[in-house]
């Protein structure tokens, strides 16, 4: 039992209950500062990894993984996408045409990227089947020259099913008028909603009716690819091209959309040191607390080295002392911030909701609602962290203490 007055006399002083309030005030808010410095880390970094997650599942997922092109058109599709099937990493492929394009209707005019498909062959590649909000992808018949919409475009151009559109190429045609550009009548037959930019950008059309209008019958631009693992899709589209002859070229999402992936992984990671300057304030917060303790403690200290205490018990009692507010304050911050993370979608709406407002406009943002994945390792990596620095933050209060002469400290007592 003697063997532990350090830990008892260290936890005692955390409460400083018989004068000194003060001190105990200020280690209550020290504690509370790393509470809410580890929560607020462990929460935004949730929010972070939600909103990667998300864009890989809803823009990768409707965006080609990769594709496989030749540097003019082709006619030959079907054996090139028996080639690309037969790669062990490749789980579907689809053909496609594609051009830049305008919609326009009653003076309402917005720039699109239209997608020739066919829609039998879309849905092994794409996640869009899943996010159809109106009609379905189906209804895209060869000569009927129907059009699949975003969510976000259709309401900006007040479209319902049947609705007539106009497609306007960036293309003029010359008639004895004049020049005029390549238009041509579409029917809206479906809407899809994928919570992203692409519910404003992006049309789909079928295949035939692509190259209609573009002029290149019985041709395509490509084979979209879908792979097993998407972040392997750069090595295996190289090999796929390598494979074949000179006339083809590989485009992964690498290329289209890795700019938007790493710019946040880089905000997740700006984010987080920003954070953790928080978390190392309130952590560092404890040696002044500490310092004060020992300050306000020097006869106990005498007196219990004129008892026999050696120099790492003095250290010890301090030091119990520092890593008690520093333990507490990191396992109630991982708890509550586990907490947010797991519940913050359900905040943000009921907030949303009381206050008759949105806080991340689809028109504006990629995705509409605040998702959060909770990663064991952030959470590891984050307690793990406060609690070092906690615990080293004790080390100079404590050895402080222990140099702490009996005879000086009581001279005045």
């Amino acid at each position: 039992m003697l063997k532990l007055y350090p830990a008892r006399i260290g936890l005692r002083y955390t409460s400083a209950k018989r004068r000194n309030h003060f001190i105990s005030f200020i280690s209550l808010i020290s504690m509370v500062g790393l509470i809410i410095g580890v929560a607020l880390l462990i929460t935004v970094l949730s929010v972070m990894n939600g909103f990667d997650r998300e864009l890989q599942q809803r823009i990768l997922g409707m965006v080609p993984h990769a594709v496989i092109k030749p540097y003019a058109t082709m006619t030959d599709w079907q054996a090139l996408d028996k080639k690309v099937t037969a790669h062990p990493d490749v789980m579907a492929a689809a053909p496609f045409i594609q051009a830049q394009g305008m919609v326009t209707r009653n003076g309402a005019v917005n720039g699109v990227q239209l997608n020739g498909i066919l829609p039998e062959e879309e849905e092994q590649v794409s996640i869009i089947v899943k996010h159809m909000v109106q009609g379905s992808l189906r209804d895209l018949k060869s000569g009927e020259f129907g059009i699949v919409v975003g969510e976000i475009l259709a309401r900006q151009l007040r479209l319902n099913l049947g609705d007539k559109v106009t497609i306007v190429l960036p293309e003029a045609s010359l008639t004895p008028a004049g020049v005029f550009p390549r238009l041509k009548r579409f029917t809206v037959k479906g809407v899809f909603q994928v919570g992203a930019d692409l519910d404003a950008s992006l049309t789909l059309i079928h295949m035939d009716d692509a190259a209609k209008i573009l002029r290149i019958k019985g041709s395509v631009h490509g084979v979209r690819l879908k792979m097993h693992d998407l972040f392997d899709a750069p090595n295996v589209a190289r090999q796929i091209a390598q494979g074949l002859d000179d006339s083809y070229y590989s485009v992964d999402w690498t290329r289209t959309h890795g700019n938007l992936f790493e710019a946040i992984r880089m905000e997740k990671t700006m984010i987080g040191l920003l954070l953790m300057v928080i978390v190392a304030v309130a952590a560092f917060n404890i040696i002044s607390t500490l310092v004060m303790v020992v300050t306000d403690k020097k006869s106990d200290i005498a007196i219990l080295r004129t008892m026999g205490a050696t120099p790492n018990a003095i250290m010890g009692i301090f030091i119990v002392q520092g890593a008690y507010i520093g333990i507490v304050g990191t396992l109630v911050g991982t708890a509550v911030g586990v907490v947010l993370s797991l519940n913050v979608s359900e905040i943000i709406h009921f907030v949303e909701t009381t206050l008759k407002t949105q806080f991340l406009n689809p028109d504006v943002y990629f995705i509409s609602d605040l998702p959060s994945q909770l990663l064991m390792s952030d959470v590891i990596t984050i307690s793990g962290s406060a609690l070092t620095m906690s615990l080293l933050a004790t080390l100079y209060p404590a050895w402080r203490a222990s140099k702490v002469k009996p005879a000086e400290a009581l001279r005045y007592e």
